[in-house]
């Protein structure tokens, strides 16, 4: 059982930053894939971005590459989200979800076992 707590949402202004992470319970979060997506109202989920276990692995979906950072302490069991940058259509609930049968990358959101409880972010133009 893997719980998954996500902090750092908020409010910034178009071109502002937001940190988020995601604190996560469970003994094998060192080698657990993890990724985080967002969700805006009346679209569907939607991939950001994944790492995998050891951190030296990373992807992003198009739309926030160069903008967003994922980095994860497995010491901490913590993944982050560091968003640059930030525009209006990056307004959403974001998540981040742990993928315990895969330490690779993983982008598919329902090869992801388990979920956070989600954080807004607002980006006002």
């Amino acid at each position: 059982q893997v719980q998954l707590v996500e902090s750092g949402g908020g409010l910034v202004q178009a071109g502002g930053s937001l940190s988020l992470s995601c604190a996560a319970s469970g003994r094998t979060f060192g080698t657990n894939a993890m990724g985080w997506f967002r969700q805006a109202p009346g679209k569907e989920r939607e991939f950001v971005a994944a790492i995998n276990w050891s951190g030296g692995s990373t992807s992003y979906t198009d739309s926030v590459k160069g903008r967003f950072t994922i980095s994860r302490d497995n010491a901490k069991n913590t993944v982050y989200l560091q968003m640059n940058d930030l525009k209006p259509e990056d307004t959403a609930v974001y998540y981040c979800a742990a993928d315990v049968h895969a330490s690779g990358i993983v982008v598919v959101t329902t090869k992801y076992d388990y979920w956070g409880q989600g954080t807004q972010v607002t980006v006002s133009s």
